[in-house]
Order: C-alpha cells, then sequence, then structure tokens
C-alpha cells in the first residue's frame, strides 16, 4: 500500500507541479490549495487521512499544516522558496518585515519535522535572521527537464527576463535595471515575460524604449519558445532563491547575465557574467560582451549537471522514505 502524502500549496507554479508529479510517481498525494481561511478544514481532513505533509513555502497555509501535524503526531516537510527568511528592509522585501509574518515562519521552521531549502544562502539567512538552529534544515534544489528546457534553432540577438511584474518586483528583480540598460543598446531587443499584476506596468512602460517588449503572462509553451530564441537572458536581482527562470533559460542555451546574490551564482558559477546590482550601464555593457560570447552551451551543461529532476526525485524521496520509517 502507497504511503499517504497532503501535498499543501498556496500557488502552483511550475517548480511546485513538478514536485507535485513526482510525488504522485511514488506516494497516494492528495493535493490541497489554500485560498480562504475556511480552506483550514480541507487541511485538517488531509492532515489526518495522510501519513505526511508536504507544503510550499513557509506561508499561512503552512503553520496550519505543521501545527496540525503535531497534533495529530504526523510528519511534516516544508519547502522554503525564499521570501519567508528574508529581510530586505531596503527593498521592502521579506516575510520577516512583519513581525507577525516573523513569528509564523519561526514556528514552522522549528517545528517541522525537515525544511528543504532550494538553494544554502536561504539556510544561512533562516539561521542568521530567524535564530533557528536550522539541524532539521536541508538543501535540495529544484530539478529541471533537460528534454523540456533544450536549445532549437540559431538564437536571436534578444535579451530577455522573466518575471512577475508588480511594484514589490520592480526593486527586487531588477526590472528597472533591465529597461534602462535597454537604452545603452537600442539596437538589441529587450523582453520581459510575465503577468502583469497591479499598476506598476505603467511606470515601467513609461520609462521603457522602443526595443523593450513586455509580453504579459505566457503558457509554458510559449516560455520556452522566448527561452529558445533569446541568446542573453538577465537576472538583476538583489534577492533570490534558486531562480527557476534562469535555470530554464540556461537550459535552453541562453548565456546567463546576474549578480552575485544569494542562489544566481549558484546556477550561474563561471558559465555568464556577472553585474552590479542596479547599475544600467555596467548592465548593457556587460550584455553586449554576453551577446558576442558563445558560452550557451556551458550554461546548459551546468544546470544538466547540476540539476536535473531525477536528482531532486531521489533526495525527496530518500527524505519522505526516512521521516516515515
Amino acid at each position: 500500500m502507497k504511503r499517504k502524502i497532503a501535498f499543501i500549496h498556496y500557488g502552483y507554479s511550475s517548480f511546485i507541479k513538478r514536485d507535485y508529479v513526482i510525488l504522485s510517481k511514488h506516494f497516494d498525494v492528495t493535493k490541497v490549495k489554500y485560498k480562504k481561511i475556511s480552506d483550514i478544514f480541507k487541511i485538517l481532513i488531509a492532515v489526518v487521512k495522510s501519513d505526511i505533509t508536504f507544503s510550499w513555502f513557509a506561508g499561512g497555509h503552512t503553520f496550519v499544516a505543521v501545527l496540525l501535524s503535531k497534533l495529530f503526531r504526523k510528519k511534516s516537510i516544508v519547502v522554503v522558496g525564499g521570501y519567508e527568511v528574508a529581510n530586505m528592509p531596503e527593498i521592502g522585501y521579506g516575510a520577516l518585515l512583519n513581525p507577525k509574518s516573523a513569528r509564523r515562519v519561526k514556528y514552522v521552521l522549528e517545528n517541522a519535522d525537515k525544511v528543504l531549502t532550494v538553494d544554502e544562502s536561504l539556510k544561512k539567512d533562516a539561521i542568521k535572521n530567524l535564530g533557528v538552529t536550522g539541524k532539521n534544515i536541508q538543501t535540495v534544489p529544484t530539478g529541471y527537464d533537460v528534454e523540456f528546457f533544450k536549445p532549437v534553432n540559431k538564437k536571436e540577438n534578444l535579451v530577455l527576463t522573466v518575471a512577475y511584474i508588480d511594484n514589490n518586483n520592480i526593486k527586487r528583480k531588477g526590472l528597472e535595471t533591465f529597461i534602462k540598460a535597454a537604452e545603452y543598446l537600442p539596437e538589441i531587443k529587450f523582453v520581459v515575460v510575465g503577468p502583469h499584476l497591479d499598476n506598476s506596468i505603467e511606470r515601467l512602460k513609461s520609462v521603457a524604449g522602443c526595443n523593450v517588449e513586455f509580453t504579459g503572462f505566457v503558457s509554458d509553451e510559449e516560455l520556452v519558445r522566448y527561452y529558445q530564441r533569446a541568446k542573453v537572458y538577465c537576472q538583476l536581482s538583489r534577492y533570490e532563491g534558486l531562480p527557476n527562470a534562469l535555470c530554464e533559460a540556461m537550459l535552453c542555451g541562453c548565456v546567463p547575465v546576474g549578480t552575485r546574490y544569494c542562489g544566481i551564482p549558484t546556477a550561474i558559477g563561471d558559465t555568464g557574467f556577472y553585474v552590479p546590482y542596479g547599475d544600467p550601464k555596467a548592465t548593457a555593457e556587460t550584455i553586449k560582451e554576453a551577446l558576442n560570447s558563445k558560452k550557451g552551451k556551458e550554461a546548459r551543461e551546468r544546470i544538466k549537471k547540476m540539476f536535473p529532476i531525477e536528482r531532486r526525485e531521489k533526495e525527496l524521496i530518500e527524505i519522505i522514505n526516512s521521516l516515515i520509517r
């Protein structure tokens, strides 16, 4: 008989979906989406019927899952993506800026049986910013399908970045830097892919030149086609976990340009180029260098070697089985 897992989530991004697919191959998985306070009852029922809970992000839904897991003597796993352990007042980012959220995150990190971070930098931030011991925290990077994300045809002189566009991400993701860098390279096409979540898109458009395109939401298949077309991918963020889009773009042969913060250098290594955060001119000069480089193949090989989906599958299964035993 397969062991039962309550898979508890808030959003359903591609990396969360990948974990659900992985776990469903090995266990009897019940997916519970938390959107409103009444969904606590759904979590309660799922916890009672499961052997273990698996929750993405240390938010309110995870607090409930871990609390109920302890109450009913079930094991719990929580995956931390980054925001939960960040404390960045200079860019207005991080759950720890709110005392109530900080207490909730600390409870989750201290009481979950296993906390998984996607990059080692997040474990360090959890210990530094929350004062937890970290003895139950383990880094398990996200994994990627190297056959789905792969280069095809010839690359174009196109520079790409991917982000949800809202007021928080403009600073954190370096979106203004990306757009202002485009001014120095008017002959090059710059593309920002991602849904527009608030009126911040108007602010970006007001400073964007005619060589900058905003696509809005695109499907997974469309996104891959952008990765495959672009020669350069930019991750100009001040804070990230292990950047999902950056890894996907590198697998598609994009030359990466990024800052040296958190999980960005973990992904890029020596296969790309680095820029200072918030410096459009230096970013433009580096992008120009990247457009003339041939590091795309190296970038793909790095992600293929370090973060295959098989690695994450193996490590998740081992962790779950060890907890259940």
